[in-house]
């Protein structure tokens, strides 16, 4: 469809001006109708956050989302881009996304009282209706609002034309939606700026007799620690926010890992491909829930789901990495790979201890934890108990980790055929039983699992390709 390109005949398409509030609103009643997500590829709020959310949108109030960090506060923001129209007219030229129909800025108005009907127009897309930025303690009055460009008075203009103005990011996104990232780090001088803009929807640049009625559905995002940490919003300006929307970490581990899944970019090799089995995830997940709970993570910094994240690719790669050594074409993450946590996980996380040197004890044991967990939950006590028994009648040694070969833990399958039956609790088809990098990772999961549960002896050594382990029976 071809679109207007001159005032007169946008007005003989019959387009109709409206304000980014009811533009928001009318296509966020489509999605509502038809069952459908505000925001894009976010996962675990759909009962919690997205229904205050639409309220806050139907209401055309402006949002504070209120949460720890890697909560994406600030993706579901940048989302809400789609709940604009995908094309909006401004007069030509204009820096502030002139309407054509009520012009704001004097270059627009000058241009329509000149042309008419003829003035000329520009069509800008909805991704360049969004504006964002960073609070940080530098951030100036000019950076949001806007100054007076010394270069325009240098070409002759006079400080009180309205044309020496160098607009900021605020009026620039006139008629879209712009977010504050972290608002409490802005300078309480630098938030009173902000209180027109909230209010009376208009700015005002160095005292001149300048008044712009900005169209603009205003974001932020903070961080509850940061009220006291690092600075506060001030009561005006948080008066002035129609709705604030706390978010939260996902509240089940199963959400947890589909965020993983769905965010974890996954290295890619030629001759090698990846495949991280169910269980191997949960372990992933179930070890950031742990540490939300752990007395020796600090809690105040939060765990974000980025920790999930990181370790799914570690985990993944450190797979990677066995199977070039074993030059094997199938990488599938076992239980001697989660010793590559370590690093990812002190990288994401503050751990707290009296005694230095206690970080590597404290992620390890919560790693054993997860495996423990993860394996009550999947796998039956009376499966677990028949694999004892076979080792406790044939007193069976086996080795396990980096530099054992998936075809040996196939015979170990064949010679117990009880972890048959704790690979299909894993979810294990008949096909898979015959996958040795698959059957590996179970098995070593199983093993790993009912050491932890105390009915194996497990013996750490270092092997030739990296750590391994014994495993036999207690008797």
């Amino acid at each position: 469809m071809t679109r207007p390109t001159t005032l007169g005949e946008l007005k003989a398409a019959g387009w109709q001006s409206r304000s980014v509030r009811d533009e928001v609103r009318a296509n966020a009643v489509k999605r509502i109708a038809a069952g459908e997500s505000l925001v894009a590829n976010v996962i675990g709020y759909e009962e919690t956050v997205i229904p205050q959310l639409e309220n806050a949108l139907l209401a055309g109030h402006d949002v504070i989302f209120l949460g720890e960090r890697g909560q994406a506060k600030t993706r579901m923001i940048r989302g809400l881009t789609a709940l604009l129209d995908e094309w909006m007219p401004i007069v030509a030229g204009s820096e502030i996304n002139d309407d054509p129909y009520h012009p704001v800025s004097r270059h627009a108005r000058e241009l329509i009282a000149h042309d008419g009907d003829d003035t000329p127009l520009d069509w800008v897309h909805r991704d360049q209706r969004y504006g964002e930025k960073l609070a940080t303690p530098d951030t100036s009055i000019a950076d949001l609002i806007g100054e007076v460009d010394p270069i325009k008075v240098a070409e002759g203009r006079y400080l009180s034309d309205e044309l020496t103005i160098h607009y900021g990011l605020v009026p620039r996104t006139n008629r879209g939606l712009f977010a504050i990232n972290e608002l409490p780090d802005l300078s309480e001088r630098i938030q009173v700026g902000l209180l027109n803009v909230l209010e009376e929807r208009d700015v005002q640049i160095r005292g001149f007799k300048v008044r712009l009625p900005l169209d603009v559905l205003l974001f932020a995002s903070a961080n509850p620690e940061d009220y006291t940490n690092r600075g506060r919003i001030i009561t005006p300006l948080k008066d002035r926010f129609g709705a604030q929307i706390r978010t939260h970490y996902p509240l089940e581990v199963d959400i947890e890992l589909d965020i993983a899944e769905q965010e974890a970019r996954l290295p890619e090799t030629d001759g090698v491909s990846v495949e991280v089995p169910e269980f191997m995830g949960e372990i992933v997940a179930t070890l950031s829930h742990l540490a939300r709970d752990s007395p020796h993570i600090n809690q105040r910094s939060g765990v974000s789901v980025r920790l999930s994240v990181a370790n799914y690719e570690t985990l993944a790669a450190s797979a990677i990495r066995r199977s070039l050594r074993a030059g094997e074409a199938r990488a599938v993450p076992r239980v001697c790979d989660l010793d590559a946590l370590a690093p990812s996980t002190m990288g994401k996380v503050e751990i707290e201890s009296l005694d230095d040197g206690r970080d590597g004890e404290i992620v390890q044991t919560l790693l054993k934890s997860a495996v423990l967990t993860v394996f009550r939950d999947v796998v039956d006590p009376a499966e677990g108990q028949a694999v004892v028994e076979a080792f406790d009648d044939d007193q069976l040694v086996v080795d396990a980790g980096d530099d054992v070969p998936g075809d040996l833990y196939l015979k170990l399958l064949d010679r117990v055929p009880a972890l048959g039956a704790c690979l299909t609790a894993l979810g294990f088809e008949h096909d898979d039983l015959d996958d040795a990098a698959l059957v590996a990772s179970g098995i070593e999961f199983v093993l790993e699992g009912l050491h932890l549960s105390k009915r194996l002896n497990k013996t750490a050594t270092s092997g030739s390709g990296g750590s391994r382990a014994i495993y036999k029976s207690r008797t």
